[in-house]
């Protein structure tokens, strides 16, 4: 195991915990290490944690794609209302697109976290 994947104090304390409600305070017949069960538990929080800040990204990126979407045109340089009219309609369907997008994210993510499968 290396320096990094080493767990931290509460992962240990989990760890402890967990054998403890198997085998009892005496750990009697247990035969896995502390730190091997701490050391499931540590990889588990590091992958939430990439997970976390993946939809994080992911979340920022949506709401600068939403801000750019939703702010109004230069009036300057669009005059025609034609013109302004089909720009808006694109952006509306943009918009549409990247909610519904997230609407799926977000359900396949929470399908994640809850363990059931995607399909």
């Amino acid at each position: 195991m290396s320096e990094s994947a080493q767990p931290d104090k509460s992962e240990q304390l989990i760890a402890e915990d967990i054998l403890r409600a198997i085998y009892g305070d005496d750990f009697k017949g247990c035969t896995v290490r502390l730190d091997d069960i701490a050391a499931l538990i540590s990889t588990g929080r590091r992958k939430r944690e990439v997970q976390a800040k993946e939809l994080l990204d992911l979340y920022e990126k949506l709401i600068e794609a939403l801000d750019l979407l939703s702010t109004p045109p230069d009036i300057n340089k669009v005059t025609d209302p034609n013109e302004l009219r089909t720009l808006l309609s694109e952006r509306l369907d943009a918009i549409h697109t990247l909610t519904a997008r997230t609407m799926e994210t977000t359900a396949l993510a929470k399908r994640q976290r809850d363990g059931i499968e995607p399909g």
